[in-house]
Formats: C-alpha cells, structure tokens, sequence
C-alpha cells in the first residue's frame, strides 16, 4: 500500500504564492496603524520583491448562509473564541485554533465560518485573508479528507515581540486608536492521518489580537513573519 502523504507546511499553507506580498502589505497597515513607527513596520513586513506567477486563485469562501446541518456542527469544528480581554490569553486560544483541523469530519467551508467568529467586527482592522491563508485549500482539504487527516495543537509560550514593546514604550498613546496588539505564540502540532500515521512539528506565530477596554479581544489577523 502507498504510504500516505505528509503535506509540507508550504502546502498546508495552501501555496498561492501572490498571497504573500498581499499579506506583507495589510501586516504593515496593521502595524502602522498600531504603532506609528517606521522602524517596527520595516522590521515586521516582507521586503518588495517582484511577484511571482500568479496561481489559479481557490474558489472563494462562501458568503451563503450554511445549512442546518452544518451551523449545528460549527461550534464543533472549531471551538468558540474565550471571554477575556488578555491579549496574550486571546492569542495563545487562536493559535490553537488555527493549528487544529479536522478534515475527517467538517468541511472546508464550516472549518473557516468556525475561524469567523474569532475575528474583530471592525472591518477596518480585520484581515480575513490571512487567516484564510493558513488553511488548506479546497483542493488539498478534499484530498487529506480522503486520507483521514488531522491536526492538534499544544500551545507553549506567548510573549509581546521586542519590537513591539520597544516601540510601544517610545509612543505609548499609539495603542489607544485600534488597541491592536502584536503577539507572538510557540507550540506544537501534531497530525495523524490513516493507516496510523502521524508526525509533529514545533511551530510559532505571530498575531494582531483587538483588546478594547470595553470588550473581549478578537483575532485582527496573521502577520506574514514571526517578530520574536
């Protein structure tokens, strides 16, 4: 019998390549609305480089309302976002959440409106791309289906990156406009798929996590790099 697959972390992150400058750029908007440093937002954002060829882009997430079906099993597939307004308690939960899959028994579609719930309301701040970004793509979601595929996360550390409190601390009224927070995670996934299967990797992350005063934190995005 053919040995099963393990997907590299290039295609788990679903490789459409024009993403990744996409991505620099909203991570420094982010950031500069953050901080209002230049030297924080060249540290954290990926420098220019001509794009490379353009992939067949995925089939968009579904705006659709889910069958009844399928919204009773969301909260399953992904577990709901905590009550609390740590910024570093709020990112360590997400990254758990954004390491851990099931395809054996969720679709792509309820994997993603699960991750929704996580995100700030403000559209302002909010890049659903990269969070779309860490997922498997349709094509490869449907092909770990066949194969069993799934994934756990232990979650180790979270910390403020240096940068980050660096900058923080020379401007400190920078925070009290978007009250996003830079937060970087270390863990651990492991993944198992049939035939008894399985391999881990150690992992970090670093996220924009909204904690206002007045409300429980939300997930604003995904930087493209890990600021330590």
């Amino acid at each position: 019998m053919p040995k099963k697959r393990f997907p590299s972390a290039r295609e788990r992150r679903h490789g459409a390549p024009s993403s990744v400058l996409r991505r620099a750029s909203i991570g420094g908007i982010v950031l500069a609305v953050l901080l209002a440093v230049a030297g924080l937002l060249a540290y954290i954002t990926r420098a220019q480089s001509p794009a490379p060829p353009k992939a067949t882009p995925a089939p968009a997430f579904s705006s659709a309302s889910p069958s009844p079906a399928a919204t009773a099993r969301t909260a399953v597939a992904v577990a709901s976002p905590p009550k609390t307004t740590d910024a570093i308690e709020f990112a360590k939960a997400a990254t758990k959440v954004l390491w851990t899959y099931d395809t054996r028994s969720f679709s792509r579609a309820e994997h993603l409106a699960g991750l929704k719930r996580w995100m700030t309301s403000e559209k302002k701040y909010a890049d659903w791309k990269s969070v779309t970004d860490q997922v498997p793509s349709p094509v490869l979601w449907s092909r770990m289906h066949d194969n069993g595929q799934h994934a756990s996360a232990t979650v180790g550390e979270g910390h403020f990156p240096q940068a980050f409190k660096t900058a923080l601390a020379q401007d400190p009224g920078a925070i009290t406009e978007a009250y996003v927070y830079a937060v970087t995670v270390t863990g651990k996934q492991s993944i198992a798929w049939k035939g008894s299967g399985a391999g881990a990797e150690s992992r970090s992350t670093t996220l924009a996590v909204q904690c206002r005063p007045d409300r429980d934190c939300a997930l604003v995005g995904v930087l493209p790099n890990v600021a330590p």
